[in-house]
């Protein structure tokens, strides 16, 4: 039996560069797809920097694995299970496409203006498939306007906001609110405002979390 929810918020926070976010935001739409009929679900997405030193232009993906696991066989390890879960949620990783590491700073300010336009989670989408699945520098602001336009944003406008500092000071006071959550790690999913989940959870966590939720509204 689907549960029944009839109103449902759902703040994530999350790193473009995080394939668990990735893997977590499948498994979110897939508890998701459980709920009634009358099931009002709204979902956004907040930005949270796991290397916010980074420079501009990023770094060699081999220097930046080996300086954050300590090797590339430590690395490894973790690869396999992410490729495992990947397979679960139909997520071709592709790893070894990506070349560079990026700063994802920009990539939030886009997602936080694709909610401008209503097109949010389609751009989360389009960003994550671009990374994880093409290897393309989502740190770099053609490739971020490219990838934008097919995902429905208009090329010309997109890349005139990425061009200016429009978003900066609103991107900068949503990650500061995650921080102030304790938030450590992600992806990290807010219900309601009142119960929380941290980690891709499966799906039928996330289905116990919504009604936890609608209990306490």
């Amino acid at each position: 039996m689907s549960p029944s929810i009839t109103n449902l918020s759902v703040e994530v926070y999350s790193d473009i560069v995080c394939p668990w976010c990735y893997v977590g935001k499948r498994r979110l739409e897939r508890a998701l797809a459980q709920l009634n009929d009358g099931a009002q679900a709204r979902i956004s997405w907040r930005p949270f920097q796991l290397n916010p030193t980074m420079p501009l232009d990023g770094m060699d993906r081999t220097a930046y694995l080996k300086a954050k696991f300590g090797s590339l066989e430590a690395f490894g390890r973790m690869e396999e299970q992410l490729l495992a879960a990947g397979a679960d949620e139909r997520i071709p990783f592709a790893f070894e496409k990506i070349e560079r590491t990026p700063n994802t700073f920009a990539a939030h300010r886009l997602v936080w203006y694709a909610a401008q336009q209503g097109k949010q989670d389609d751009v989360v989408e389009a960003v994550f498939r671009a990374y994880f699945l093409e290897g393309k520098n989502i740190g770099d602001v053609k490739t971020l306007t490219h990838v934008a336009a097919e995902a429905g944003l208009d090329r010309t406008e997109t890349e005139e906001f990425l061009e200016s500092e429009k978003g900066v000071v609103e991107v900068k006071g949503e990650e500061a609110v995650g921080r102030q959550l304790g938030i450590r790690g992600v992806p990290y999913f807010v219900f309601n405002g009142t119960v929380s989940i941290s980690g891709a959870q499966p799906p039928d966590m996330f289905v116990s979390a919504f009604q936890q939720a609608e209990k306490k509204s």
